[in-house]
């Protein structure tokens, strides 16, 4: 980890600080912290995928068969100390994916999915035309998804929060017009 004072944490082979999405700090077997973006790198170009060696101390991490990077145990103090909830990052193919959940399940928004594009193999001969093509960013994509608002009532959590706000607008209503009806009968009283 390069840490000095005053500075965020960051990866120590891409220096980009470290965060709970796609830099999110993964451990190695020797104890060094990187973030999955550069282990997914790390991970595509090493000709057995089931051995990482640490960029810092060659020692090597061997990998369950079929374990991506993404499933390397979480440097939780790390995001402790940036105050992070972490995030569960997958590996898809060439792409590093994380689906953003809304924290409050009465929240209307459907859950986001962010995806990056890890750069092809560098001398790869399977890529077409479009290999070529510039790098992508690192920040993430959001994918849209649409649906209609009969769609949104097959979720239980829309349909209670849908019935909440009714049951709470019937009962202001009622309140507000208690209140004048009983002003109107005292003043018609009096």
């Amino acid at each position: 980890m390069a840490e000095q004072q005053g500075r965020e944490p960051e990866c120590p082979v891409c220096w980009n600080p470290f965060n709970n999405t796609f830099h999110t700090p993964k451990v190695l077997d020797c104890c060094h912290s990187f973030c999955v973006e550069c282990l997914a790198h790390l991970s595509l170009v090493t000709p057995a995928r089931r051995r990482l060696l640490c960029p810092l101390c060659r020692q090597p991490t061997v990998l369950a068969s079929g374990q991506p990077v993404t499933d390397l145990p979480t440097d939780t103090a790390m995001l402790t100390l940036l105050r992070l909830e972490p995030h569960h990052i997958i590996l898809e193919g060439h792409q590093l994916c994380l689906k953003d959940q809304p924290k409050c399940r009465y929240f209307l928004r459907q859950p986001r999915v962010y995806t990056l594009d890890l750069d092809p193999e560098p001398g790869s001969q399977t890529e077409g035309p479009q290999a070529t093509a510039p790098p992508t960013t690192s920040l993430p994509i959001p994918i849209p998804s649409h649906s209609s608002l009969r769609e949104r009532f097959h979720n239980p959590h829309f349909r209670i929060f849908a019935y909440l706000i009714a049951i709470i607008l019937s009962i202001t209503l009622l309140l507000i017009f208690s209140i004048f009806w009983t002003k109107q009968f005292l003043l018609g009283m009096g």
